[in-house]
C-alpha cells in the first residue's frame, strides 16, 4: 500500500504557529546571553547540545546515522555554511545591531538562494520567484538606504547580511550534491559540523568560558536558547515534518522574523522605525512568493549532472 500524502491538520499548524514562536524568541534571548557569554562560546554550547538532541533522538528512533562516502564532504561543506557560519556570524552581527533589524536583513536568505542557484546552479528563475527577489531587494533597500544616508549601517547588519548568504550557499551545496539519508541523520551531522567549527573558534579566540559569574538573566536566556529553541524546537520539527507538506513547514518560518521583531521590542527595547517595518512587511512577502509551490515545477537549466 502507498503512504497517504501529508496533510496539515490543526494540531500540526498549531506546532508550526508554536516552532515559529520558540525560534523568533531566540533572536532576543541570544542578544541577553551575549551579554556575558562570548559569541564562540554560546555557540559552541548551544551547537553542540543540539547535535547532540538530535543525535540521541535518532539512536533512540533507531534511524541510521551511516553517511555514503560520496556524501560526507557536501554534508559536512553544508553543515559549515547553514549551521556554522550562520549561527557564528548571527552572534557577531548582534553584538553590533539591533536585534530587530538583523532578524529582517537575515530572512533575506530566500532570496540569495534564487540568485545563487540561478548563478551556481543555472537554473531558471519563475516569475513568482522573480518577483520575491525584487520584493526582497525593495525590502532590505527600504531598511537599509535610509541608514546608509545617516551612516549607520555598520558591521552588525553586514555580517547578518553575509549569515543570511551563508545559509543560502549550503542550501546550493545540498542542491547540487543531494543528499540520500533521512532528514533527521542530515540536520544531525549538520548541526555537528556547525559545533566543531564553533567550538574550534571558541578555544583559538576564546578559551573556555567562565561561567561562574553568570546572571540569572544571562542563565535564563542560555537555558531558553538551549532547551527551548534548540533541543524542544528540533524534536518538535522532526515530530511535525512527517505530517505536514514541506512546503507548509517551510512557510511556518515566515513568522519568525515577526515574532522575533516583537520580542526585541518587548525584551530588549528595540524600538523599529516605519522604514523597518517596511523592510520587514517586503522581506515576508517576498518570502511568502519563492517558498510557496507553483503550479509547474521550475525548468533546472544546467551544463552539469545533477
Amino acid at each position: 500500500m502507498s503512504t497517504p500524502p501529508a496533510t496539515a491538520r490543526p494540531l500540526h499548524l498549531a506546532g508550526i504557529l508554536l516552532l515559529a514562536v520558540l525560534w523568533g524568541l531566540n533572536w532576543p534571548a541570544v542578544k541577553i546571553a551575549l551579554e556575558q557569554m562570548p559569541p564562540w562560546a554560546l555557540r559552541a554550547i548551544g551547537l553542540t547540545s543540539a547535535s547532540l538532541v538530535v543525535m540521541i533522538t535518532a539512536i533512540v528512533r533507531r534511524q541510521s546515522l551511516l553517511v555514503p562516502k560520496r556524501e560526507i564532504l557536501p554534508l559536512a561543506l553544508a553543515g559549515l555554511l547553514s549551521i556554522g557560519a550562520f549561527n557564528v556570524l548571527l552572534s557577531f552581527a548582534q553584538l553590533y545591531a539591533e536585534t530587530s533589524r538583523a532578524v529582517i536583513v537575515t530572512f533575506t536568505m530566500p532570496i540569495w538562494t534564487v540568485i545563487l542557484s540561478r548563478l551556481l546552479l543555472g537554473e531558471r528563475i519563475t516569475r513568482k520567484a522573480m518577483i520575491g527577489v525584487g520584493l526582497g531587494l525593495a525590502g532590505l533597500a527600504a531598511l537599509g538606504w535610509p541608514l546608509i544616508m545617516r551612516g549607520d549601517f555598520g558591521l552588525g547588519l553586514v555580517l547578518a547580511l553575509l549569515a543570511g548568504i551563508g545559509w543560502s550557499l549550503g542550501s546550493i551545496v545540498t542542491k547540487r550534491w543531494p543528499l540520500t539519508i533521512l532528514s533527521m541523520s542530515i540536520t544531525a551531522w549538520q548541526l555537528t559540523a556547525g559545533a566543531v567549527a564553533a567550538v574550534s573558534g571558541m578555544l583559538i579566540f576564546e578559551g573556555l568560558p567562565d561561567v561562574h559569574d553568570l546572571t540569572l538573566r544571562t542563565i535564563g536566556a542560555m537555558t531558553y536558547h538551549v532547551v527551548l529553541a534548540l533541543a524542544v524546537a528540533y524534536l518538535l520539527w522532526f515530530a511535525i515534518l512527517p505530517h505536514v507538506p514541506l512546503g507548509i513547514a517551510s512557510l511556518g518560518t515566515l513568522l519568525v522574523p515577526a515574532v522575533g521583531v516583537i520580542g526585541a521590542m518587548v525584551l530588549l527595547g528595540d524600538r523599529p522605525t516605519v522604514p523597518d517595518y517596511i523592510g520587514l512587511a517586503l522581506v515576508t512577502l517576498a518570502a511568502f512568493s519563492i517558498l510557496t509551490p507553483s503550479e509547474k515545477p521550475a525548468t533546472v537549466v544546467s551544463t552539469q549532472e545533477q
